[in-house]
């Protein structure tokens, strides 16, 4: 893909800019001819023909937009000649057909995880400290304090200032020159290799400002989601804040547990402060409860697991012209490799699936998730109209500046992330994954409560790719971050973990890179390398309440 142009489908009639390309150059593309008329910058796209008002403009071999003002050929594609329109879609399927990518470099290969007892396999071995209403975020606070530094974990301070180190030369008679050449200062990396419990990944503390308030239907949804975070194989345990009155009770997300796990035997603690002695009393016996918790969860060592217990979230943000044809098709390929593995990788970000929903339901295995899936979309796109709003506001000014300018062309360009395998199950939001194959999950477009749904339905690893760059993580699995190009993540490689320019500048095809980026999936979910996200210390965490969010 190294030319200066490409036509990525031979249905297209728009064509792209893989450089800038100035006026008069000269293109041959689709057995036509004929020079640029104006400047067109990279990643943007220009007519390969001229286009009358109505006209249908096609990219990846799907409708993506009509014009509404005449293009000239060799003119730019914008958004003033431009707007939005994508296929129409039924619930019926047509006939679909998969031959499964050769996997067998990957055959043997396992990676060293966390074995829980219902079978699942964690990445990560994290002990998580939830409140059930935003009124117990303070506590958190106070336990986060109380144990993350003095445990060897994350802190959100850049060093640790160890003033006991002074008082004990003072007690001790020093002179103020030997207090003065006491060393005081602990670095992050210092911190954590001094951990209390080497087995154990982290505390993580996942606050929100949810669980009262709102609507009922708000708090049932947070239970489910937490519920699914409890019960992701990257966590041993939990520790949960009540306050007693909020509408998310201790019995409803108990009930959330017993419906995904009916046999769970993963140590919860549940304290509610209404029924605490004091405020004292309470932290006093998380701090206890939680401390055993660790030791326990510190028994749980690394071992081998195929590849079939690899749960792969599918998640894109910050993305531009080229991250669907470097970046998005080479995870695609990726999570066909898995699929062939026996593995579960998981596409989500409906109101970005917009144009590609037909290709979908027809890759869909039984009638019933293809008429879940177009029920799910129908309603998706109702909700967003009936707000004043609709799918096509969807691209961001950082999509649009970057080439990506109506909602249809960013769809199918997002939708590559999902490989060509067939759809096992389509869930909604918070359903949890529990068919090996390809699964859709609804969740918005927005990346951090896509991410947080992805992995509160049991996603023990994420892929996140991005073209503009983003810092997005999780509190409880690695999510690692691949640029669509070079310059990215050259400019910006201590937030990115994966280069997928390689595919632009033709050092790589779709199926080397899908290589690389498994091989670099199973030595992330190994513990052998952390995601970038990780060690920067992203714990990004926003439920949906299940309004209207692009």
């Amino acid at each position: 893909m190294s030319k200066n142009y490409v036509q990525i489908d031979p249905k297209d009639n728009i064509i792209v800019a893989i450089t800038p390309l100035p006026k008069s150059t000269f293109v041959d593309v689709a057995g036509q001819t004929f020079t640029l008329q104006e400047d067109i910058k990279q990643k943007h796209k220009f007519a390969l023909h001229d286009f009358k008002v109505g006209d249908e403009l096609f990219m990846y071999g799907v409708l993506i937009g009509k014009a509404v003002l005449p293009i000239q050929r060799g003119t730019a594609i914008t958004i003033e000649n431009v707007k939005h329109a994508s296929a129409e879609f039924n619930d019926s399927k047509e006939k679909f057909t998969w031959t499964a990518p050769d996997a067998s470099k990957f055959t043997d290969r396992t990676f060293n995880g966390y074995h829980r007892k219902d079978g699942k396999v964690g990445t990560a071995n994290y002990w998580l400290v939830i409140p059930l209403t935003f009124c117990e975020n303070r506590n958190l606070d106070v336990l986060e304090g109380a144990l993350s530094e003095k445990l060897g974990y994350e802190t959100k301070k850049d060093f640790a200032v160890d003033t006991e180190a002074l008082i004990k030369q003072y007690k001790s008679g020093a002179s103020s020159e030997a207090i003065l050449n006491t060393p005081i200062i602990t670095t992050k990396e210092e911190i954590s290799k001094n951990r209390v419990f080497p087995n154990v990944d982290g505390i993580k503390f996942l606050k929100h400002d949810g669980g009262c308030g709102g609507i009922r239907q708000d708090s049932e949804v947070l239970v489910k989601l937490l519920a699914g975070y409890i019960t992701n194989p990257n966590v041993a345990g939990a520790t949960v804040f009540s306050l007693g009155c909020q509408n998310a009770q201790i019995e409803m997300l108990q009930k959330a547990i017993d419906d995904i796990d009916p046999n769970c035997a993963k140590t919860v603690h549940y304290l509610e402060q209404q029924q605490s002695e004091s405020e004292r009393k309470l932290i006093e016996e998380a701090v206890k409860y939680t401390f055993i918790g660790l030791t326990q969860a510190n028994k749980i060592v690394r071992e081998p697991a195929p590849l079939s217990k690899l749960v792969l979230g599918l998640e894109c943000g910050g993305s531009d012209g080229f991250s669907g044809i470097s970046a998005n098709p080479a995870l695609g390929y990726a999570s066909d490799l898995l699929v062939a593995l026996g593995g579960s990788p998981v596409l989500s970000e409906f109101p970005e699936l917009n144009g590609v929903e037909q290709e979908l339901i027809n890759r869909c295995i039984t009638d019933e998730d293809s008429k879940k899936f177009y029920n799910l979309m129908r309603a998706y796109s109702a909700a967003a109209v009936a707000v004043g709003s609709g799918f096509e506001n969807n691209p961001s000014p950082g999509n649009i500046k970057d080439g990506l300018i109506t909602d249809a062309m960013k769809s199918a360009g997002a939708a590559k992330k999902g490989g060509t395998s067939p759809v096992v199950q389509v869930l909604d939001y918070t359903e949890q994954v529990t068919k090996p194959g390809l699964n859709l999950l609804c969740t918005p477009g927005n990346d951090v409560e896509s991410t947080t749904g992805l992995v509160g339905s049991g996603c023990n690893v994420v892929v996140f790719t991005t073209g503009l760059g983003t810092p997005t993580g999780n509190p409880v699995a690695p999510v690692l971050k691949m640029s669509s190009n070079t310059n990215l993540y050259e400019r910006m490689n201590d937030i990115i973990d994966i280069n997928a320019g390689t595919v632009i500048t033709g050092e790589d095809t779709i199926e080397t890179m899908g290589e690389k980026i498994l091989d670099h999936v199973i030595r992330v979910a190994s513990g052998e390398t952390p995601s970038k996200a990780v060690l920067h210390g992203n714990n990004d965490f926003i439920p949906w309440k299940r309004g209207v969010s692009l």
